[in-house]
């Protein structure tokens, strides 16, 4: 038996293939969208890939079972409640496919969503008659369960689907041998939960004693529990269900290079042009109005979050590093980018006027600032009228853009709070009067903030150089609690 896993830490997601060595047979279960991968690892094992199953329609990712299908003529499955203008196989309760001494068999699981399933692997040289893993999708994360909540809009009540859940994991999943094997669709960083362990498996008799969300507890209160306190769910997983739903079309990602010209008619026609250096770089030097998404982070997911899905997109980025960005982009339902811009920053250096720069503040500067007694004024001389405005000396308004859990834990005092992901909704709430100084954990998530509120017209907002980490190793102050 070969079961392999394929971990995507930009999304914190989980693909596998399942084959039989004896047979040359394998399944894919809940590919990416870029598939070349598993293909060739499969080739190389000397099996082909007959089907492909996905758990349930994703949101977080646009997944590779369209893609399987038209490059290697893989038949698709999916739970039986799904629906999808594509052929598939529905799989219910007891459904069984062999793959020469490996079984696999599925189980219902709705919850996370009506059509979700769990599938056993049997290793049938094993002699056991136990299942040796089961793959959970999004039912059974390790630390976590599945979200109920993410269908609210569609007809179907969170109440109604953590029902389904808490049944599943207790009629279902908490039914098999404590040795089975756990692997879930997602780790660390997915949206999909909210206490998701970095542990890429575990086992049904350890999730039984330590996931929080399988201890003993009523129906009700197991609904209560996992629905309180979940991250806000991206603008674009809706887009991407639909996508998996559909029968889209498929094929590689091909970027175009474009030269300045071309570069810059795009952006004037309203083109979203995305930076994906990293932050240093893109502080030093950017086109203005750019946003910045680096791509050593969770690049999709950010990206899905804070881009517009009706625009074009461009991007700026060092050379090579533009296709990457691309395929990531598409792994989240991004299709509509246009081009890079050839030679990247180097080719504006005859077009100064439209690079930028943004701020980088220390934790000891800010501190110094925030210490002062009281803001100074501006005085306008066009008009002879005293006014508080954007001025350098002007006392800076600190904006933490981490989760709700991290500011409990510990935040710079006065500073206001708004996370990255709901940062689209509440510009508003932020200060336009004077310098806003941006903060996450180290800097990844303040830089794309930071971007994010210059492109939309905060001229002074500046970048806290390594978040909150470098103002607790400068001795500063923090305060814990709810703000």
């Amino acid at each position: 038996m070969i079961l392999k896993q394929y971990y995507l830490g930009c999304l914190a997601q989980a693909s596998y293939l399942i084959g039989d060595e004896e047979s040359g047979r394998a399944v894919i279960v809940d590919p990416r969208r870029d598939v070349d991968v598993c293909i060739e690892e499969a080739g190389a094992m000397g099996l082909t890939i007959r089907h492909v199953f996905l758990t349930h329609f994703h949101a977080d990712f646009v997944a590779g079972h369209l893609e399987l299908r038209d490059r290697v003529g893989a038949g698709i499955g999916l739970g039986r409640r799904g629906q999808a203008a594509y052929e598939f196989t529905p799989l219910q309760d007891g459904y069984s496919l062999e793959l020469g001494s490996v079984r696999l068999e599925v189980l219902e699981t709705p919850g996370h969503t009506p059509e979700g399933i769990s599938i056993l692997v049997y290793d049938l040289a094993s002699g056991s008659g136990k299942p040796h893993a089961v793959l959970t999708g999004d039912t059974l994360f390790i630390g976590d369960v599945g979200r109920p909540d993410l269908l609210a809009s569609s007809g179907v009540t969170a109440a109604e689907l953590g029902g389904w859940l808490y049944d599943s994991l207790h009629t279902k999943l908490l039914a098999l041998p404590d040795e089975t094997i756990v692997y879930s669709g997602h780790g660390a960083g997915s949206a999909c939960g909210k206490n998701l362990s970095t542990d890429s498996s575990s086992t049904i008799g350890i999730q039984r004693l330590y996931n929080y969300a399988l201890q003993p507890m009523s129906k009700e209160q197991f609904i209560a529990t996992v629905t309180a306190d979940q991250p806000d769910a991206p603008p674009y997983f809706a887009h991407d269900v639909s996508l998996n739903k559909s029968d889209r079309p498929t094929g590689a990602v091909e970027i175009k290079a474009l030269d300045l010209a071309e570069f810059l008619d795009l952006r004037s026609s309203g083109a979203q042009v995305l930076d994906v250096r990293e932050p240093i770089e893109f502080e030093g030097a950017h086109v203005v109005g750019s946003l910045n998404i680096g791509l050593s982070g969770q690049f999709a997911s950010w990206a899905g979050t804070m881009l517009d899905l009706d625009k074009t997109t461009i991007i700026v980025g060092d050379n090579g590093t533009e296709e990457d960005a691309a395929i990531r982009l598409a792994r989240v339902g991004f299709d509509q980018v246009a081009g890079f811009l050839a030679g990247g920053m180097q080719a504006l250096d005859e077009r100064r006027e439209i690079v930028g720069r943004t701020e980088r503040v220390t934790a000891t500067t800010l501190a110094e600032q925030l210490s002062s007694d009281s803001a100074p004024v501006v005085l306008d001389v066009r008009t002879d009228v005293v006014q508080v405005g954007r001025s350098r000396g002007a006392i800076a308004v600190v904006l933490d853009v981490r989760t709700d859990g991290e500011r409990a834990g510990k935040h710079i005092q006065g500073s206001i709070h708004i996370p990255l992901a709901r940062l689209r909704d509440r510009v508003g709430e932020v200060p336009a009067d004077r310098q806003v100084v941006i903060h996450c954990a180290s800097g990844y998530r303040s830089s794309i903030a930071a971007s994010d509120l210059r492109r939309r017209g905060f001229a002074d907002a500046a970048d806290m150089v390594g978040g909150i980490s470098a103002w607790e190793a400068s001795k500063l102050p923090t305060v814990s609690g709810p703000a």
